[in-house]
């Protein structure tokens, strides 16, 4: 494939099995989740967030390219902050709290649904065992994640005004940084997927992670209700 050919095979993946697509998600964005339903949803999308650090941590392990390492290493950073900056595991336990969670359950996985925590590892899992560049790949979900960030943050401020504005900082952050970390994962996907197999094992890969992103929340969606 040229890399426009193999952009479109990309994007095509997004468009039709990213998890904006997903009925829970429809019902949020729409407002027809109960107070229960978002904090089942909150709770266990956490798991997710606290293992974004060691998926990344799993693709640095497996490259050797100092020039990429130094690259994707801030996303560690940014999910798990420094001192004097707040992280994103940090500012989705402030989603939390302001759903009226507490912090310290959430924290211990309380309940916490078996296929949110299957789902999850299966994509640790992934990152720690494929190649690097496909493992990169997988993570361009980032590239539809933008928009459903600002519809999704246009949502709670519509629907659910019982969450507290300062608990939207996550959704904030990722309308603006999902589109760099986007940008920086494309990049290294076409420079470095660059024969017709590792192509293809990349558009897998993105599909691979969206059905996680979907089976995420096949578990939740059967909880809630």
């Amino acid at each position: 494939m040229t890399n426009d050919e193999f952009l479109a095979a990309l994007r095509a993946v997004g468009e039709s099995g990213y998890h904006h697509l997903h009925p829970f998600h429809v019902r949020m964005n729409a407002g027809r989740l109960s107070p229960e339903e978002i904090r089942v949803w909150v709770a266990n999308r956490f798991y997710y967030q606290r293992c974004i650090p060691l998926k990344d941590a799993a693709i640095l392990s497996n490259c050797p390219e100092r020039d990429v390492r130094r690259a994707w290493l801030h996303r560690i950073v940014d999910h798990d902050g420094r001192d004097g900056a707040e992280g994103g595991i940090e500012a989705w336990l402030r989603l939390a709290e302001g759903c009226g969670l507490d912090r310290a359950n959430v924290l211990d996985g309380d309940g916490l649904r078996p296929g949110v925590r299957f789902a999850v590892n299966a994509y640790v899992h992934f990152a720690r065992t494929e190649p690097w560049p496909v493992a990169v790949a997988s993570s361009l979900t980032e590239l539809f994640a933008p928009d459903l960030m600002a519809e999704r943050l246009a949502a709670f401020r519509e629907h659910y005004r019982w969450v507290p504005d300062w608990a939207f900082d996550y959704f904030q952050s990722r309308v603006t940084q999902a589109r760099v970390d986007s940008e920086e994962a494309l990049a290294l996907t076409l420079r470095w997927c660059d024969t017709p197999e590792l192509q293809q094992r990349a558009v897998d890969a993105l599909r691979f992670k969206c059905d996680v992103l979907w089976s995420l929340l096949d578990a939740i969606d059967a909880h809630a209700r």
